[in-house]
């Protein structure tokens, strides 16, 4: 086993989790997607309005890679014409402390580099 110094965040095996936390949550459209659905869940139209800048396409895109990732859950209505939700899953849950950390931290980063 690989043993970390004092001062390192993580042994190199251990970064492979960031990297895939990473890879998860990357670009500029998941966690936008997921803060809105973390409102409740929300259709496709809802949340093209509500994330400013996505284009169908590519909130397409990002909604199955976020199902695929178990971290979005799509619902179908067998109504005509059919409805279909998007809601987040229990396991978005688990990721509050990382987004909430990366909150903080971007709070701390914008006011040191630009000072607000």
């Amino acid at each position: 086993m690989e043993e970390k110094k004092s001062n390192e965040v993580c042994s190199v095996n251990e970064c492979r989790a960031i990297k895939d936390t990473l890879d998860v949550l990357s670009g500029s459209w998941k966690l936008p997607i997921l803060v809105c659905l973390s409102h409740g869940p929300r259709r496709f139209k809802e949340i093209t309005k509500d994330v400013e800048g996505i284009s169908d396409k590519m909130l397409s895109k990002e909604l199955k890679d976020l199902e695929m990732n178990h971290l979005v859950k799509r619902t179908v209505y067998d109504t005509f014409p059919p409805k279909v939700e998007y809601a987040v899953t229990e396991h978005t849950k688990t990721l509050n402390e990382v987004m909430m950390a990366l909150r903080n931290w971007g709070t701390k980063h914008r006011k040191k580099i630009i000072g607000r």
